[in-house]
C-alpha cells in the first residue's frame, strides 16, 4: 500500500504520486505515459503531470490498480 509520507519528492504536487517502493518496472509509463516517466536520477517513476479530465483519472487509477508493487497512490479530494 503507498504511503503519502513515502512519496518522492520528484512527483508533481497533486492527486497521484509514486512512493519510494516503486521497482520501476515500467507498467505505469507504458500504460499512461502521459502522466508517469522515469526519473533518470533516482531510477523510478513519478508522476510528472498530474490527471486533469475523467478520462485521465481513469488512465491513472488503471496504472495504479496495475502496479505489481502498489508504489502507486491517489490522495483523497
Amino acid at each position: 500500500m503507498p504511503l503519502p509520507s513515502d512519496r518522492l519528492p520528484q512527483n508533481v504536487p497533486g492527486r497521484f504520486y509514486v512512493d519510494s517502493s516503486c521497482i520501476d518496472c515500467d507498467q505505469c509509463r507504458s500504460h499512461a505515459p502521459a502522466f508517469f516517466h522515469r526519473d533518470d536520477d533516482i531510477g523510478f517513476s513519478v508522476v510528472y503531470r498530474q490527471p486533469e479530465s475523467s478520462h485521465e483519472i481513469e488512465l491513472c487509477r488503471e496504472a495504479l490498480e496495475g502496479c505489481p508493487s502498489e508504489s502507486i497512490g491517489e490522495l483523497d479530494t
